[in-house]
């Protein structure tokens, strides 16, 4: 029976940054383990025959203000400078996402989005993200029309079509944190650093867990090596129903069907990503090429069609956050608890949604509590 100290499962960016840290700051052993056949987890890239960097499991753009996340992965990476910028198909036009200043006059007839830019900027200030619940509040009834447009036009088609539900069952408090950003600051994100990894994704996976106390094993289920291995420490990145039997019930997830598509000529969409709240049934197209500012005469381009998770058929993509999934994930915390040398962590084993900085955190604090 082989002995080690620290069994891992999951081979994403909770999984190899404990490992990392464990290897490295405690010098203790530690053995990988993934169902998959690639590290990365779901920030798996590859470049593809074109010379461009494909995300396989969808776009992946990192940012922080975290300066401890962000300083620890540059000991793994240099950084490609990236600043996000999407845009929605809205009544036919391509409009700033968060719907902005600039959106309002490509949308609008010139007199009525000067008034609404006006009003605006009055009542709440410049460069603030104001919650469309909040609009609807004003007592203003131009703002309050401002607020259904965004909620109708940005918000609801793309939230029935990403969560499966019917319009009425959306709960009004998710649809009131919707934006609009009164600035022309037309980035999707705002935080200090934002970039992704100059050689792509996985070379800075296999960076991290680039050590001689790191074993890691693809193509390998838990279920398959937990009586083969002895260990001191469990650290499950995987879905924590799952490692209990779904004894008391199984935790839904929403996926995605993924369909990459190559076109024949450079450039196939004005920009990395397009959201499509109203029109088709994908939610986005991504172009990739656009993230390492790659040159081909080809292109990728992946469509995003929102469906069910079903075991066995594809992935789990993001939990569903409503109180009866939080009271069923409790109660496989409550039994995690029992056991003190058992570790859950990430979107799978915490059931909840992370951005990638997030997890980083997650784990470096995860770290130091068992440090």
């Amino acid at each position: 029976m082989k002995k080690v100290k620290n069994l891992i499962v999951g081979c994403g960016l909770s999984g190899i940054v404990l490992a990392e840290r464990l290897a490295e700051d405690k010098n203790e052993s530690v053995l990988i383990v993934d169902k998959r056949a690639h590290v990365g987890g779901n920030i798996y890239d590859y470049k593809d025959k074109n010379g461009i960097t494909i995300h396989q499991y969808g776009p992946h753009v990192f940012h922080t203000n975290n300066k401890e996340v962000w300083d620890y992965l540059s000991r793994f990476t240099g950084w490609h400078n990236f600043m996000y910028r999407v845009k929605a198909v809205l009544d036919g036009r391509e409009v700033n996402i968060p719907f902005n200043l600039d959106s309002l006059h490509k949308v609008f007839p010139p007199k009525l989005a000067e008034k609404l830019e006006n009003k605006l900027i009055e009542k709440f200030g410049f460069n603030v993200k104001v919650p469309i619940l909040e609009l609807r509040k004003s007592q203003d009834s131009d703002l309050e029309f401002l607020a259904q447009y965004v909620y109708e036009k940005v918000f609801l088609g793309y939230t029935v079509k990403q969560w499966g539900v019917k319009p009425e069952d959306l709960d009004a408090s998710v649809s009131g944190r919707v934006p609009v950003y009164v600035s022309r600051d037309d980035r999707y994100f705002q935080d200090k650093y934002q970039a992704i990894p100059e050689d792509g994704y996985t070379k800075m996976v296999e960076r991290i867990i680039n050590h001689p106390n790191i074993e890691v094993r693809l193509n390998t289920e838990f279920s398959q090596i937990k009586d083969e291995i002895e260990y001191e420490r469990l650290i499950y990145s995987g879905p924590i129903d799952e490692y209990f039997d779904y004894k008391f019930g199984e935790l839904p997830y929403r996926s995605l069907d993924l369909q990459f598509r190559e076109y024949n000529k450079p450039y196939y969409q004005s920009g990395p990503q397009i959201n499509y709240p109203e029109n088709y049934d994908f939610t986005r197209s991504v172009e990739y090429k656009y993230y390492l500012d790659e040159n081909s005469e080809k292109t990728v381009v992946s469509f995003e069609y929102p469906e069910a998770f079903v075991q066995g058929k594809n992935e789990r993509y993001y939990p569903i956050p409503d109180s009866a999934n939080q009271e069923l994930y409790n109660k496989y915390l409550n039994e995690a608890e029992k056991n003190p040398n058992i570790y859950f962590v990430g979107r799978l084993g915490d059931y909840k949604y992370y951005n990638m900085d997030q997890t980083v955190a997650r784990a470096l604090e995860l770290y130091k509590k068992i440090k």
